[in-house]
């Protein structure tokens, strides 16, 4: 090869690696000029438009795909997202994904599907298999560890005579992502009356008051960039909460009545009704090594240990997934990255 055809070649070269280069830099430079950008779910990433003349809320899909740019009208069984009476109608959901749709579901947890935990603790996990996690009275344990997200649980309980274990029900959750966290939990009460508020909300250790007129929503002002709503999903005790990027919870307070504890025994005092969360969970950008009782079910090569075709399969690992408190991100197998302000709990 001649001197002359040697450096036009390098010089070629050269050009290749610049324009990679560039590129490169563009494609960081739009992430970072669009912070947002990961934070748009595509299933509700939508323009809410007038509604038809019966009353039915339509919707402008402006999510990237297939879906872009389609008008969507909630059936007339569901016209409205937000249904005044939830326990008798149901919302209308709204999809702009790939699946451009809208269907009719009821606003609330739906303990067999995928991500519930409700009851005695149960759960179905990510791969859709159903265990039991009894945990232990008093006890806190990291449902969901991940570098952005830590879910903890706060466990109560009681031990009749002659039981071996405690009969364990969840009665608060601890959702801290970024710099906050943001708490759900059942009051104590001692008779259950569905027309009392017995779900509690704080955030950033301040008590919220989610509204029961309008939009019945609360919207977090000091969440940066990531968008956080809190709305009601019933008059009393159910709401749905979206963290933007991250999680949807439903979520649900109920209490033990007189006829479940007689079935199952549970002894409870007669000053205790055992109130506690029904949630079923939604997530958003889980990576590969997500941990926690739940969030391990959503590894992709997970193979469920429990015992299938049993009345109460049961998963341990109460001592890898346990936390000094409700508020901790630290345990054996957890790996949050955020930076939670302990000092604002």
């Amino acid at each position: 090869m001649d001197g002359r055809r040697y450096s036009f070649l390098l010089v070629a070269l050269a050009l290749v690696f610049i324009s990679m280069g560039a590129s490169l830099a563009q494609g960081q430079g739009k992430a970072g000029n669009n912070k947002k950008a990961p934070y748009d779910a595509a299933s509700t990433h939508y323009e809410v438009l007038k509604p038809s003349k019966k009353g039915q809320e339509k919707f402008l899909c402006l999510a990237r795909g297939a879906c872009n740019g389609k008008h969507l009208t909630c059936p007339s069984q569901c016209p409205e997202r937000k249904p005044k009476k939830n326990k008798k109608n149901k919302g209308c959901f709204v999809d702009c994904s790939s699946k451009c749709e809208v269907t009719c579901k009821w606003r609330k947890p739906h303990c067999n599907g995928y991500g519930s935990l409700c009851y005695d603790p149960r759960f179905v996990g990510g791969d859709g298999v159903m265990f039991y996690f009894h945990g232990a009275k008093g006890g806190n344990f990291a449902i969901v560890s991940d570098d952005n997200l830590q879910i903890n649980a706060h466990f109560i309980g009681t031990r009749p005579q002659g039981r071996t274990r405690d009969y364990t029900w969840v009665q608060a959750l601890a959702v801290m992502f970024d710099r906050h966290t943001l708490v759900l939990a059942a009051k104590r009460v001692s008779q259950w009356d569905d027309s009392f508020e017995a779900l509690i909300v704080r955030w950033d250790g301040e008590e919220v008051t989610v509204p029961t007129d309008g939009d019945a929503e609360w919207r977090a002002t000091d969440s940066d960039e990531r968008e956080v709503v809190i709305e009601r999903t019933d008059e009393t005790n159910g709401v749905k909460v979206t963290v933007a990027g991250l999680v949807e919870l439903n979520v649900k307070v109920r209490a033990i009545g007189e006829e479940e504890n007689k079935v199952h025994n549970y002894q409870l005092p007669a000053n205790d009704a055992f109130a506690h969360l029904e949630t079923q969970f939604k997530f958003t950008n889980l990576t590969d090594l997500v941990e926690g009782v739940l969030g391990k079910t959503y590894q992709p090569d997970y193979i469920s240990p429990v015992k299938r075709g049993v009345p109460m399969p049961m998963m341990g690992g109460e001592d890898k997934y346990q936390t000094p408190s409700l508020y901790s991100p630290v345990c054996k197998a957890c790996k949050f990255k955020g930076q939670v302000d302990f000092a604002s709990i």
